[in-house]
């Protein structure tokens, strides 16, 4: 198998939360054609079933850690667990932080897994992304388009 996947997780309606739909879309026609990008709510189980199916992953999501809004980080999922703590916006049961250890669990896990997540500010229904947040949505799109390319460093974070 290879296909290579970017998974933008997130919901339209809950401000910062729809960071990792935005990041897709900015990714739209910017990508090689075997790159393909998807957009996803985030939900567990239907998420498990798309990573199983990638030979190599990217995604990207909003967190909550309690760093500055619209700080970035890059974290290399098949190496080691994603920090649940950061991921707790979710308004399912299980979200991103489950699916990778699940998929991890079933050998379904592919090298690369990346997560690129932005801080969020905003989650409130009917909220506009924060300007902060609109403004990382690019970078990672530039970053992520860089590093599918063969072209960019892997840095771990920056504001």
């Amino acid at each position: 198998m290879d296909r290579t996947l970017v998974i933008g997780i997130g919901n339209p309606e809950r401000g910062d939360d729809a960071a990792g739909l935005a990041v897709a879309a900015w990714l739209a026609g910017r990508l090689p054609a075997p790159v393909e990008v998807i957009t996803h709510d985030g939900e567990a189980t239907s998420l498990l079933a798309l990573l199983g199916q990638a030979s190599a992953l990217y995604l990207v999501d909003a967190c909550v850690s309690g760093a500055p809004a619209g700080t970035i980080r890059r974290l290399d999922v098949a190496a080691e667990p994603l920090p649940q703590a950061m991921f707790t916006v979710s308004t399912h049961g299980l979200g991103l932080a489950d699916a990778i250890e699940l998929a991890r669990a079933l050998d379904q896990l592919p090298a690369p897994s990346v997560v690129f997540a932005i801080e969020g500010r905003r989650f409130e229904p009917g909220a506009p992304l924060s300007p902060v947040v609109a403004e990382a949505v690019a970078r990672v799109g530039e970053r992520l388009r860089l590093e599918l390319a063969g072209h960019a460093k892997e840095p771990a974070s920056d504001a």
